[in-house]
């Protein structure tokens, strides 16, 4: 059963549909179901280096840069 008549949209109606449902259910940013485990280990990984000041920010330059020497 689908809700959507998929077949008879076009990119931009699907591409706007799929914006308006994922608005609607981030709205509760409470839900870890919507968070892979892995991610939510990184972002507490992220947390706990923040908070004991190890956590290192990159420039803009530098990010662009390393991103550059990766292709």
């Amino acid at each position: 059963m689908s809700v959507l008549n998929l077949k008879d949209m076009n990119i931009n109606d699907k591409l706007i549909a799929m914006e308006e449902l994922w608005e609607d259910i981030s709205k509760d940013i409470n839900n870890k179901k919507l968070t892979p485990n892995w991610h939510i280990e990184i972002l507490d990984k992220l947390e706990e280096k923040e908070k004991n000041g190890t956590l290192k920010f990159s420039s803009l330059q530098e990010s662009k840069a390393r991103l550059g020497n990766l292709v």
